[in-house]
């Protein structure tokens, strides 16, 4: 086997394409031959130990694959060799084998190819979770989007149109305002990459002229930083703001909007949650495979690299110059 292994704390340009004993399944665990892998966010963050699971090294970063089974752990009966898999893992998904927990894989209609397998659950079931569960978003309501043209943030395109909702897509720039509305978003919103007092009122007056006197009845949130204030001063009378992610950093927002505008602040911990809840996240899945069947949602790839390029895609996530996803394969 051979795997993109972090071996000190740094950026991209730090991992190493290495070579390693094929492992064998444990009591409950599968062996997974990799054929693809779905890069986010949280892979820049955990080879620089930012993120909130520090793994010992060395360690290959990558929370998502698909592949099919090759060989079977004891005990184990839900999963048998020549299954097409997606796995959750949390990170040693760049590699070309692995081994997890039976429990964390998922059988794939056999329509569906590796690289949408790879690039669906974490950004498809972040934002079903955010919007279904935290938010309890409804036909009729508007949704506004920051960071609309990511993986997360396109999918909750889909999955909020889906829904039946009016969907403001807000971005860095016209490409990926032409990117959200391919998509399928009503509305679009270009902000700039850089935000200071003067550009946050502006876009929030900007926001309150597309989307209109009601306000936003729901926010997703998966930029942070200095972005979030502008959108909560321009939430709907009990709306919902979803804190996804923070890419700009961790916003401090006044308290006072929350009482002005009676409107939530509403966490998303999606990788908690389907340990606290699984039975609800099984359902997710299943609901998320229905929409895939009819055409609702779908992975939007906008670049494929080999596996060991994996630090130039990764590059390509930390820069923001992602539209949808991106995936690594293996031939």
């Amino acid at each position: 086997m051979h795997a993109m292994l972090s071996t000190a704390p740094g950026g991209p340009e730090t991992l190493e394409w290495t070579k390693g004993q094929t492992p064998e399944p444990k009591k409950g665990e599968v062996r997974i031959a990799v054929k693809a892998a779905g890069v986010n966010f949280p892979d820049t963050l955990i080879i620089r130990d930012l993120y909130q699971v520090k793994p010992p090294r060395p360690f290959a970063p990558g929370g998502e694959v698909a592949g099919v089974v090759e060989a079977v752990g004891d005990s184990v009966t839900t999963l048998a060799i020549g299954d097409r898999v997606l796995a959750m893992t949390g990170f040693g998904g760049f590699t070309t084998h692995l081994c997890a927990q039976a429990t964390a894989c998922v059988k794939i209609p056999n329509d569906m190819p590796f690289e949408d397998a790879a690039c669906f659950i974490f950004t498809y079931g972040t934002s079903h979770h955010a919007l279904k569960n935290r938010a309890e978003l409804k036909s009729g309501e508007t949704l506004l989007i920051l960071g609309a043209a990511g993986g997360v943030g396109a999918a909750a395109i889909e999955l909020g149109k889906a829904a039946g909702a009016r969907v403001v897509a807000a971005v860095s720039s016209q490409d990926k305002a032409d990117f959200c509305q391919d998509l399928g978003a009503d509305d679009t919103i270009i902000y700039p990459r850089e935000m200071d007092r003067d550009a946050q009122k502006a876009l929030s007056a900007e926001i309150k002229k597309v989307v209109g006197p009601d306000g936003i009845h729901v926010a997703y949130d998966a930029v942070g930083g200095d972005y979030a204030e502008p959108v909560i001063r321009s939430m709907a009378w009990g709306g919902r703001f979803l804190v996804v992610g923070f890419p700009a950093g961790i916003p401090s927002i006044p308290l006072n909007l929350t009482l002005l505008k009676s409107c939530q602040i509403v966490g998303v911990f999606w990788g908690a949650s389907i340990y606290r809840d699984p039975a609800g996240h099984m359902q997710n899945i299943s609901e998320l495979f229905d929409m895939y069947a009819k055409g609702q949602v779908k992975p939007r790839i906008s670049a494929r690299f080999p596996m060991q390029d994996a630090a130039k895609a990764l590059t390509l996530i930390a820069d923001r110059k992602v539209l949808g996803k991106v995936v690594l394969t293996n031939a």
